[in-house]
């Protein structure tokens, strides 16, 4: 029998086998540990990445539906905003504390669309923007440039990227050669 026994007592023949299998086992074993760490590190890393991308996500689509419902509430005040504007067309004199007491209310509630994000569209000599006019007539004139905004027949609310209600306008057109 061999003098070297192995770990459970076994004889191993040629004596110096058992150490020189040891390093390349440690040397495999440590690849294989090395290649776990670096997966275990991509998914990690990736883990993290997604858990960003959803809290991005989450930041987006929080603000996004801020954004609409503040215009579906400010959508729901224009009619009254409207009423107060009629009553103040309507309105028996200009001293009248009552009519006086409605224009403050309005005023208000159209500073309050502004802060919101819908300021108030109804300027008039200015040049026709498909984003926040809504052309109802045209009126053929030599006054003004083509395409300039006349009239302003009912406001509108909001501005050329987030426009609440366009302004209902007469846009000018010029005078056809073949009236005269």
């Amino acid at each position: 029998m061999n003098d070297q026994a192995g770990p459970a007592g076994q004889a191993h023949p040629g004596g110096d086998e058992p150490e020189a299998a040891a390093p390349n086992t440690r040397e495999t074993e440590a690849t294989a540990d090395a290649d776990a760490l670096a997966k275990m590190e991509d998914l990690w890393r990736r883990a993290l990445a997604d858990a960003d991308n959803v809290r991005k996500r989450a930041v987006r689509d929080g603000a996004q539906l801020r954004a609409q419902e503040r215009a579906a509430v400010s959508l729901a005040w224009l009619p009254i905003l409207d009423n107060l504007e009629l009553a103040l067309a309507h309105a028996l004199s200009d001293g009248d504390p009552l009519a006086d007491g409605v224009a403050a209310i309005r005023s208000q509630a159209i500073d309050t669309l502004a802060r919101l994000g819908f300021p108030r569209i109804d300027a008039e000599n200015v040049p026709f923007d498909p984003r926040i006019h809504e052309v109802v007539s045209v009126s053929e004139t030599d006054e003004v440039p083509p395409g300039t905004v006349l009239a302003v027949l009912r406001p509108g609310y909001g501005g050329p990227d987030s426009t609440l209600r366009p302004a209902s306008v007469v846009v000018s057109r010029a005078v056809s050669a073949d009236r005269g």
